[in-house]
């Protein structure tokens, strides 16, 4: 079994995770004087983490030089399934254990893509804003037509990643009458039920990616594969903004050879302002902010993990270990 010389707890990012409707007498109960800090600047990881023995991150990086100043450090849990925001190789070699969530976001993304996606093919938001601006109450006619409404049913879906969450929007797509292909990311080999991702590119009505960013999968909407693409078809993406060659999205939205593409995420997260799907000129567009994986629901169970593999560790047998 662990054995805590302190009990020091610090959550460095609680207002990452916690949106203000959750429960924080949870955590404290399982983290008895444990620190919910609700940000923490780079500048000051280290001093407020020097002393912990635990420590709760959601996005915070902790790096290879971060985390050899902190040598009480024992158990890192992330709020989180990625693992990009911790060196594992070197937490692995100070003998650091490293947890993280997994599986809690499931429903709350895949319900975000089909929001995404009704979204775009119902035209909501253009919709609402001609009814806030008065033209329906100016209108001759009981209804505006200015957008036009396109149906789900017979469509081709095609979901880029097949773990989880690809199956869960696959289950979800297919309540709408739309036909489900997936395809073999970028040097995974195919089968017959997961064909290339070029060979189905001109046939998906709607491509939606649920895969991890890695070296293989880095750039892989590129412009040579957006151009693949069937006219009007519609992107979503509600994995990492990495995937897609931004600039080339910019530029094939304002040709009109895609119907639209509706993202959750983008490659630099807050993005800057001058980032290029930021910009006025850009039609078909609808852009959340990395919320996809927020519902309430989802926060609590990931909650819920972090306290289970806080007790595992504690217990000697450690779960959803990633280092």
């Amino acid at each position: 079994m662990a054995v805590l010389s302190s009990g020091r707890y610090v959550f460095a990012d609680y207002a990452s995770l916690d949106f203000g409707d959750l429960d924080p007498q949870v955590l404290q109960a399982a983290f008895p004087g444990v620190i919910l800090y609700a940000e923490t600047a780079p500048s000051q990881i280290v001093e407020r983490l020097r002393e912990a023995e635990v420590v709760l991150i959601s996005e915070l990086h902790l790096s290879a030089e971060i985390l050899q100043q902190l040598p009480a450090l024992k158990l890192i849990l992330l709020a989180a399934t990625g693992t990009n925001a911790v060196d594992l190789p070197a937490a692995r070699w100070q003998g650091i254990t490293v947890c993280n969530c997994r599986g809690y976001g499931t429903h709350s993304v895949a319900q975000h893509t089909l929001a995404l996606l009704l979204a775009l093919t119902n035209h909501v938001a253009p919709y609402h804003r001609l009814v806030s601006d008065g033209r329906w109450s100016d209108s001759p006619r009981f209804c505006l037509t200015d957008y036009p409404l396109n149906g789900l049913n017979g469509r081709q879906l095609v979901i880029a990643g097949q773990g989880e969450l690809g199956n869960k929007v696959a289950e979800m797509a297919r309540v709408f009458g739309l036909s489900v292909r997936f395809a073999a990311l970028p040097g995974r080999p195919c089968t017959p039920d997961k064909l290339p991702l070029d060979s189905l590119l001109p046939q998906a009505d709607i491509l939606s990616l649920h895969c991890p960013l890695t070296d293989e999968t880095a750039g892989m909407i590129n412009g040579q594969r957006l151009a693949m693409m069937k006219p009007g078809a519609l992107l979503i993406n509600t994995a990492r903004g990495g995937l897609i060659d931004e600039p080339a999205l910019a530029a094939t939205l304002r040709s009109g050879r895609l119907g639209g593409a509706a993202l959750d995420v983008l490659s630099q997260e807050p993005p800057p302002r001058d980032h290029p799907l930021l910009a006025d000129d850009i039609p078909n567009l609808l852009i959340t902010p990395h919320i996809a994986w927020g519902t309430t629901d989802a926060r609590q169970m990931a909650v819920q993990q972090l306290i289970e593999n806080y007790q595992a560790w504690r217990c000697g047998a450690p779960i959803r270990e990633v280092s």
